[in-house]
């Protein structure tokens, strides 16, 4: 009999993918991550660690299956909290959660769970595993299109896949629900977390300034004429202006005025519209740059702003990963493909080059506020193929 272990959340899904893991034959045990440690930054009553974890526990002795309660709180402070203080201090948007999934959920918690003599590892993601002809692992997107995480798992290696089961991505999240239900679990009807990864939600601002003062700066709004911006409209979205297509727009103070001030740069991130805090303009305000140096926002009216929208971005070429090596491509190579840069955002026809000057990704249409920091995740249909960071 194959054994697995189960991250059990607290939550719905997780307790479905041990049940039925639990029905296939499986010895399953369960097992809650523990990550956090400082309730000063978690809004308790949104999501409190103790309760998922009380939670996962009676799901457990339902199923009448061993439970455990690991805590992960060093590691993910080292690799993940450490990361995203880093990250906002530079003005770039991480994205915990993919870290998670690939630093914590399926190496340390992995690693833990093959020491309990673990075959696999389990989750409740909402996405599919395939095994090839040749013996590999696909990631597919998860059955329910509005559901579909396999974003949140686009850096995990053949070596993590190969130890991964996802047992409910075949399954709608009504129908998750209606197995919960069928079985009396005392999650059936419990809510969605919102949170971070089995920490609970945040409150970002009061987390951040743990170790990022608030400092007073300007926030200067820019207008839509600047020459910079006549001179990327002129440009023709092809891979020969790939370079100019995907560079950053640069702002100086003297771009705009002053409209308001904000309390510190690192707190924001490009296409947020949330807390400016500006009035009385004919038309809603979005950040189009961050000048974390010199402590500056700079801001844009419409959704539509030039400063907001770009045919292309640039990778990390440090950061790319690909989840079948048989697929990557080599150099000066186009492979047309579909993109996301955030998750739940509908997936973008694009094209993925590279050249001597790095790995680019030209889209289709324009897209809004691409911003440093972020993962672009690249798919065949519903195959996930790679990823990489957001130069």
């Amino acid at each position: 009999m194959k054994r697995v272990v189960v991250g059990l959340s607290g939550g719905v899904d997780s307790s479905v993918a041990a049940l039925l893991l639990q029905q296939q034959g499986y010895e399953v045990i369960g097992m809650f991550m523990r990550n956090w440690h400082d309730q000063s930054v978690t809004l308790s009553d949104e999501c409190p660690w103790i309760d998922d974890s009380n939670d996962a526990l009676l799901i457990a002795q339902q199923l009448g299956i061993p439970f455990q309660v690991i805590d992960l709180s060093e590691e993910y402070k080292e690799r993940i909290v450490n990361y995203m203080f880093a990250e906002y201090q530079a003005g770039r948007t991480p994205n915990p959660d993919v870290l998670c999934n690939r630093e914590i959920k399926f190496d340390v918690f992995l690693n833990a769970a093959l020491e309990l003599g673990a075959d696999y590892v389990a989750t409740g993601h909402y996405c599919q595993k395939r095994t090839n002809e040749d013996g590999s692992f696909s990631l597919l997107a998860g059955a329910d299109p509005g559901k579909d995480q396999s974003y949140f798992l686009c850096q995990l290696s053949q070596e993590q896949l190969s130890k991964a089961l996802f047992p409910i991505g075949q399954l709608q999240k009504a129908e998750v629900r209606q197995i919960a239900q069928e079985y009396g679990l005392i999650t059936a009807d419990k809510k969605d977390s919102q949170g971070l990864c089995f920490v609970g939600k945040i409150a970002l601002p009061t987390f951040l300034q743990q170790q990022l003062a608030p400092k007073i700066g300007p926030v200067i709004e820019v207008p839509s004429d600047l020459d910079q911006f006549k001179a990327y409209q002129t440009l023709q979205p092809i891979a020969s202006n790939i370079e100019l297509l995907s560079k950053p727009f640069h702002f100086e103070l003297t771009d705009g005025k002053e409209v308001t001030t904000h309390q510190g740069a690192h707190y924001y991130t490009i296409g947020q519209r949330k807390g400016l805090h500006i009035g009385g303009r004919p038309e809603p305000s979005f950040v189009i740059g961050i000048d974390t140096i010199h402590n500056i926002v700079y801001s844009g009216q419409n959704e539509q702003h030039p400063g907001l929208n770009r045919w292309a971005l640039k990778l990390d070429e440090n950061s790319i990963s690909w989840v079948n090596k048989v697929q990557e491509f080599e150099l000066k190579q186009l492979l047309p493909c579909l993109v996301r840069i955030r998750y739940r955002q509908p997936l973008q026809k694009a094209t993925l080059l590279k050249n001597d000057t790095g790995c680019y990704i030209l889209f289709e249409n324009k897209q809004k506020g691409i911003a440093p920091g972020q993962f672009a995740a690249w798919y065949n249909g519903e195959e996930l193929l790679g990823s990489g960071v957001i130069a």
